[in-house]
């Protein structure tokens, strides 16, 4: 009888696996200009939303592969005018040059002028001095235990810094006096519900979760559901890949202006050249033409096992990239 369950479960487990669907378009373009792909020195180890850093410590930013290389046992966060900032994930942020000890392990941070705001890994944020060596500001929020690898940095927006949590909050303060104004509640219930997107368009700020978009602008808050793979604003548009195979186009408001359909794709991350691009799971470059009327999709040579990320007109993967057109 023992064996008869057993067996049983494997079939079920063997059967589920065999179902599994792929994407696999009818039609494919050929090869995506394989010649164009360059080398980098160095395989991606490490990457969130605005750059990544190689196991070579060389780093990909927003600018495209730089020249600085920043010390071993650090990675990178974010880049502010030609400011490097970077976390050792234990107690010290590299601004810089310049190493500041915060006994806390930073996750994401931005800066301006003397100030520098930070996300820290228990899901506080702090507002920081660096010319006087104060802290300015200091709250803790409910501690989130599991998140999306993809945390956003904080925003400083004109007169207010924008400060995503990992609990599914903005927190909204006076870049004048230093005190909370406004908490923005995007997602309080996901499983994964970390700030993943963080971009101002036109004066609207625009976020995301997993789970949820949302835009607030000129008084008005709109909020939509989608399970988001990837999301990233062009011009005064936003595009969203879910993870059910849709890449969507809506404006800031999030009215849906377009969207196409791709069953059973795995779409990895977006990026924008001269039209929209789509990197798929299965070694799949999908181009959509800007009114998305009509698409194209190619072959890369791609390996789904190997971190990947797009920034602006650039997909990275393992130790190489390719500039899209």
């Amino acid at each position: 009888m023992k064996h008869l369950i057993l067996f049983a479960s494997l079939l079920f487990v063997f059967a589920g696996c065999s179902s599994k669907e792929y994407f696999e378009p009818e039609n494919t373009a050929g090869d995506y200009e394989l010649s164009e792909s360059k080398a980098l020195n160095g395989s991606i180890s490490y990457f969130n939303k605005d750059g990544a850093t190689l196991d070579s410590q060389d780093i990909i930013t927003k600018r495209g592969v730089s020249q600085f290389k920043i010390p071993e046992g650090y990675k990178f966060l974010n880049i502010v005018d030609d400011t490097i900032i970077a976390s050792n994930y234990k107690d010290t942020v590299l601004v810089g040059e310049k190493e500041i000890k915060v006994d806390a392990v930073v996750v994401a941070a931005s800066k301006n002028n003397n100030k520098l705001a930070l996300l820290f890994s228990d899901n506080s944020i702090m507002l920081y001095d660096m010319n006087t060596e104060k802290t300015l500001l200091k709250e803790y929020y409910t501690h989130s235990f599991v998140n999306d690898t993809r945390i956003a940095n904080p925003y400083f927006m004109s007169n207010i810094i924008l400060f995503p949590t990992l609990d599914g909050k903005i927190i909204v303060v006076s870049d004048s006096n230093n005190k909370i104004v406004r908490n923005i509640v995007v997602d309080p219930n996901g499983q994964f519900n970390n700030i993943i997107f963080l971009d101002v368009v036109d004066d609207t700020l625009v976020a995301a979760t997993a789970n949820k978009v949302i835009s607030v602008g000129q008084g008005t808050v709109n909020l939509k559901d989608y399970n988001v793979r990837d999301i990233i604003t062009k011009d005064k548009n936003i595009y969203i890949a879910t993870i059910d195979g849709q890449i969507i186009k809506t404006d800031i408001s999030l009215n849906i202006v377009d969207r196409r359909k791709y069953k059973f794709a795995k779409i990895y991350s977006l990026a924008y050249g001269e039209s929209l691009y789509a990197l798929e799971s299965q070694g799949y470059l999908i181009k959509i033409s800007q009114d998305f009327k009509t698409d194209a999709i190619y072959e890369l040579d791609f390996d789904e096992e190997k971190k990947v990320i797009a920034l602006e007109d650039t997909i990275y993967y393992d130790d190489e990239f390719i500039i899209l057109k």
